[in-house]
């Protein structure tokens, strides 16, 4: 019976052979590398310096509670069932105002309805630098005549020369962000624009016209209930119902005097929106780091490949 002998494996310099042969291609071709990252680098300087600083202000914001909720859910919990044995439902709201509040933030009739009340299509379609000296912007004049206030952009369809409020809901969403804190419940609201001023000046207005917003909208339902419990009180002989009533009308009458005179009435403004003295973006030293790192990996790309 023959036994078979097992050797080991002899170690192989074919790495070592290949990591050689690689250093002297890649050096013999060191000045087209180079030359390649150099122009990917200038490239990339020529084309950041075209692009316009973008600025970005931003508001620090906290949730506003209001205690007529809260009265008004207990009132709730302890007189539900006598008020639903008269066909009536007492069932208070428990929608947070905050998540209302930011959900109304985004959405499309709200963000419409603000860049049509402070006039702001022009600016928000149109601009495309801003003048540190002067501090004026600047607007395409391919998209807007100034002299003549008159939209002239050539778009094809379905846009139109004059900026639809879907175009217009969609450019302000890019550059308008909203977020909440799941742990603190601060709310923070930005907004980028060419100019600093304007940047700060609509997160300003988008804080007022919420809290405006969420404000008459509780006012209106607050009135519309006391309203409705006035009928009822008229209409139900019984007493303890009706005071039930009456004590319905004193929780809805104080949220609605805690509306009127609170003028944060569902965000309050922890830290307010400056006007921002340093640009947001572009990063143009990332850009151009970025640019000689690609341009220096194509550069050994066609080393090797010129090479095979």
């Amino acid at each position: 019976m023959t036994e078979t002998k097992l050797t080991a494996p002899t170690m192989s310099n074919d790495n070592a052979i290949d990591l050689g042969e690689l250093f002297h291609v890649l050096w013999a071709g060191k000045w087209l590398i180079s030359g390649i990252t150099f122009a990917a680098a200038v490239f990339a300087v020529i084309v950041t310096l075209m692009m316009p600083n973008i600025y970005r202000a931003e508001a620090l914001l906290a949730p506003n509670d209001q205690e007529g909720a809260g009265g008004l859910s207990s009132l709730a919990a302890q007189y539900g069932g006598l008020a639903s044995l008269a066909g009536i439902s007492l069932q208070a709201g428990s929608t947070d105002k905050t998540t209302l509040g930011l959900e109304i933030l985004k959405s499309r009739k709200f963000i419409s309805e603000f860049i049509e009340r402070h006039d702001i299509l022009v600016p928000l379609m149109a601009a495309e630098d801003w003048d540190a000296t002067s501090g004026e912007l600047q607007i395409n004049p391919d998209d807007y005549d100034v002299s003549t206030n008159k939209w002239i952009r050539n778009v094809s369809p379905p846009r139109k020369t004059i900026p639809s409020m879907q175009e217009a809901y969609e450019e302000f969403m890019d550059i308008f962000s909203v977020s909440q804190d799941k742990k603190s419940g601060f709310v923070r609201v930005a907004v980028e624009h060419y100019s600093p001023a304007i940047a700060k000046q609509w997160v300003d207005w988008l804080i007022e016209d919420i809290n405006l917003s969420i404000m008459q909208q509780d006012v209106a339902e607050a009135e519309e209930a006391i309203a409705y419990l006035n009928e009822q009180i008229v209409s139900t002989p019984l007493a303890d119902l009706q005071n039930v009533f009456f004590k319905l009308i004193e929780e809805q009458t104080k949220t609605v005097m805690l509306a009127k005179v609170s003028k944060e009435y569902s965000l309050k403004t922890l830290d307010p929106a400056v006007s921002p003295e340093l640009k947001h973006k572009p990063k143009r030293s990332l850009i151009v780091i970025l640019a000689a790192m690609l341009g220096g990996l194509v550069g050994v790309a066609i080393q090797l490949a010129w090479r095979k």
